[in-house]
């Protein structure tokens, strides 16, 4: 799918409306944790395109719409629930700012909500060096201030998702020092109840980066439901 591999994983019996989760990043990781095999058997479709570790840049997002205007070809619902894991979250939001009326939810799980943060390293966190550059690469920064200047991060782009009244759920670590909570799900808490918005977040107290989900996901898969429920298309 223009350049590339994607998938979609078919529930036995669909749910009316063929309602679909996309997880844009790790799509097979922790999947007993985060609630996609229950959405399965609620009837959820659950698809993935592989763009690799493009960290959200603009070539992924004119991949996603590609993809996206297939599965709609292929009987899908008009919205999705997208599903952001760590450095996922930028691939998440960013294609829910450009498309919210696409999106019914977004589940982001330790999500990356600011590159600054991770992989650029400027707060609190680890950061990872090779990341940072090959992140400024895929998006076409001349110099690292340039990078540092983007204003296109989630946390920069809220104002049209709360618009659209997208329903925010998230997963942390407390002590994740590597996506630190006060640089990423901190601030969009904080900016999308300031923009009206709906967020909720589940706090592991004790718990860094990993493991992702939750030992019991029925929260996430609840929420997602409920999305889906409460919005028409």
């Amino acid at each position: 799918m223009d350049g590339a591999t994607a998938w979609v994983v078919e529930p036995r019996q669909a749910a009316p409306g063929k309602p679909w989760s996309w997880c844009l990043e790790f799509p097979d990781a922790f999947t007993d944790r985060t609630g996609v095999l229950q959405l399965l058997e609620h009837g959820f479709h659950h698809v993935h395109l592989e763009v690799g570790n493009t960290f959200g840049s603009p070539r992924a997002l004119e991949q996603f719409e590609a993809f996206y205007q297939v599965l709609q070809r292929g009987g899908l619902g008009p919205k999705a629930a997208l599903v952001g894991i760590s450095r996922g979250g930028l691939y998440a939001y960013r294609f829910a700012a450009k498309n919210p009326e696409r999106v019914a939810c977004i589940y982001g799980d330790a999500p990356v909500c600011d590159f600054k943060s991770w992989p650029g390293g400027k707060g609190t966190g680890k950061g990872s060096t090779g990341d940072w550059s090959q992140l400024q690469r895929y998006y076409g920064f001349a110099t690292e201030a340039e990078a540092l200047a983007f204003t296109g991060n989630p946390v920069d782009r809220l104002a049209p998702l709360a618009k659209a009244k997208v329903r925010l759920i998230h997963v942390v670590g407390d002590i994740d020092d590597v996506v630190p909570v006060a640089e990423n799900t901190g601030l969009i808490e904080s900016r999308y109840q300031g923009l009206g918005g709906r967020i909720q977040v589940i706090h592991k107290p004790g718990v860094g980066h990993h493991p992702h989900g939750l030992d019991d996901p029925a929260p996430v898969v609840t929420f997602i439901r409920e999305s889906f429920r409460d919005r028409k298309p």
